[in-house]
């Protein structure tokens, strides 16, 4: 699956794949990508909602309830609630990070889009992430999705993935790389 569908397998793919192809059909592909961005969000941001959802101690009814709850709170599209409702009472919640990856993955490749993870010492400014998705763009020839993260073990500079090609300029590999060279001219 060159397309960067990889990723869609096992229960959340095949969650993800019906969601897509019913909001697809219904022409609600970047309403239901909106609602999952925002709940990507808040599983994120709540330890409590990632109980919610990835806890067997909650019953079917509780999750459900919790579930909808959130939804209607945060008017969330009539599609996605009901989707949801259903991934509730099928006791799947667990598998909702992999349900949102692999509807991303969907919608990309339906957009002719790719997906470069980043990874960077600090948090990129907008500024930067603009001027890396305009070099992304370049290089690749077509729009590129790009989902950032950050990890302070690297020091300074970027790890940039883009399908199967690496881009490692971080001071962590360069500082790892010197020592090795060092190990060998002894």
């Amino acid at each position: 699956m060159s397309d960067g569908t990889k990723e869609i397998t096992g229960v959340g793919g095949r969650y993800a794949t019906a969601l897509f192809d019913l909001a697809k059909d219904d022409d609600r592909l970047d309403a239901v990508s909106g609602d999952l961005d925002a709940l990507a969000q808040m599983l994120d941001e709540s330890a409590d909602l990632r109980r919610l959802v990835q806890s067997p101690v909650f019953s079917r009814e509780d999750q459900a309830a919790g579930i909808q709850a959130i939804a209607e709170k945060a008017g969330f599209d009539d599609l996605t609630r009901r989707f949801l409702g259903l991934v509730a009472a099928n006791r799947r919640l667990f598998a909702l990070d992999r349900m949102i990856a692999g509807y991303r993955a969907l919608l990309r490749a339906h957009r002719g889009e790719i997906s470069a993870d980043v990874v960077s010492a600090t948090p990129l400014t907008a500024k930067q992430l603009d001027d890396l998705k305009a070099e992304l763009k370049a290089a690749m020839g077509r729009d590129v999705q790009v989902d950032v993260s950050v990890d302070e073990s690297l020091l300074g500079g970027l790890i940039v993935k883009v399908g199967s090609r690496m881009i490692d300029s971080s001071i962590r590999t360069k500082l790892r790389n010197l020592q090795l060279a060092m190990k060998e001219a002894r």
